[in-house]
């Protein structure tokens, strides 16, 4: 079995794990255990007599400690899943050694290309190895780089034992894609205190702080009424809600908002003159500012419905997840020695923001703070998806040096 990154990465792209957000199955599809499977049998061979396979396709392992020192045992997570935005069926993974610098087209659909002009990190690339697809396929850097560092990280670890560490558990998810990713986790079972999710971007950006979300649906009975003879009666429910969505701010929008800026997106209109169904996602960085959307939202709804008096209307709010920044202040430490680690491995630490969530937004919230590191990915849920080697060895060095920087400041 290989040892390198890469070699382990190229075994665990072709494996389908897409997830599917139509399913109410935990995991949402039977393959992600092909997954699973085979990664329980390489942490078996390495020496992680725990390792397994849950009923629900969550894998645990442990990596015993070798110091005297009183370590907080710490955790490293990846997901195992691909995004259900783009096929991850027949991935083909190509590797373009020693990159010089140009737009790279994709051998399987050449209409598919990754330019540097819409991708300026390839800049940092010139002489490293890039990894795609064909084009016809999602890479599944998205977790898979994780998962093949975290992996790489546990075999380097074992075969060094003069590289002294605290207790180390390895989570392995299903489902984070569709959002499901800690739903089923043991943290009774896994039993660490402090967890890093392996699911980041650029190399030396650690990402400590993610929106906070609700989804909000807005459901509305109006009047049906034959058309022909419908004058001053009927009070249609897809106008209403069309109405709704016509009167929400642009500028507090996906498509024009960046940064810190959260917004209000409509994601599913569903119905008939009857009735009719409204879905939207609101996402802040505080939670004033998610009470402040929601709060305009419902504005928009009752000056809307005030036009369609013999209509009713309900409208639900529902908990996502929240920014995991409010626990990890409660735990300086754990950024401080990630800091450190980043230092050691020759990078710059870059506190960074998501504008999305991660199974570390869950898993903070559920009791096991945790920041998000890099993966060297990019391009995620496309088929101009890439990550580089030498990044990816990066982020296996900076696993390394982690577990090494809190043995040295235990007690």
């Amino acid at each position: 079995m290989s040892d390198t990154v890469l070699d382990r990465f190229l075994r665990y792209v072709v494996i389908d794990t897409q997830s599917d957000p139509t399913s109410d199955a935990q995991p949402s599809t039977e393959k992600q255990k092909d997954l699973g499977r085979l990664l329980t049998a390489e942490l078996l061979a390495l020496g992680l007599a725990d390792a397994h396979l849950d009923e629900h396709g969550n894998v645990y392992a442990t990596i015993p400690r070798n110091t005297s020192k009183d370590v907080p045992v710490i955790c490293f997570c990846s997901h195992m899943d691909t995004a259900p935005d783009f096929t991850g069926t027949n991935v083909r993974p190509q590797i373009l050694r020693n990159y010089q610098g140009c737009d790279i087209t994709l051998t399987g659909d050449t209409s598919q290309v990754i330019r540097v002009a819409s991708h300026p990190q390839l800049n940092k690339q010139i002489g490293n190895d890039i990894v795609t697809t064909d084009g016809m396929t999602l890479l599944g850097a998205d977790d898979k780089a994780g998962v093949a560092e975290i992996m790489t990280a546990a075999a380097h670890l074992m075969a060094n034992p003069q590289i002294k560490h605290g207790t180390i558990k390895i989570l392995f998810t299903t489902d984070e894609e569709i959002g499901r990713g800690a739903d089923k986790v043991d943290l009774a079972k896994l039993g660490a205190r402090f967890a890093y999710t392996l699911d980041g971007s650029t190399v030396g950006e650690i990402e400590n702080e993610t929106f906070s979300a609700d989804g909000v649906v807005i459901e509305i009975t109006g009047v049906a009424m034959h058309p022909g003879y419908a004058k001053g009666k009927m009070e249609n429910a897809i106008k209403a809600v069309s109405d709704i969505v016509a009167r929400l701010p642009r500028d507090i929008a996906p498509e024009t908002t960046d940064g810190r800026q959260g917004f209000i997106h409509p994601v599913d209109i569903s119905g008939s003159m009857e009735s009719a169904k409204l879905q939207l996602i609101v996402r802040d960085f505080t939670e004033a500012g998610l009470k402040e959307k929601e709060a305009l939202l419902e504005k928009i709804t009752r000056e809307v419905m005030a036009t369609y008096p013999r209509s009713s209307h309900s409208l639900t709010v529902k908990h996502q997840y929240r920014n995991m920044k409010e626990v990890l202040d409660r735990h300086p430490e754990i950024m401080d020695n990630l800091e450190e680690a980043v230092r050691r491995v020759g990078l710059e630490p870059v506190r960074h923001s998501i504008r999305g969530g991660t199974d570390g937004s869950r898993l903070s919230f559920m009791g096991l703070p945790c920041p998000n590191i890099y993966t060297g990915g990019h391009a995620y849920h496309s088929p101009l998806e890439w990550v580089s080697v030498q990044d990816m060895e990066k982020a296996v060095e900076t696993i390394v040096a982690l577990v090494q920087v809190w043995e040295e400041r235990a007690a």
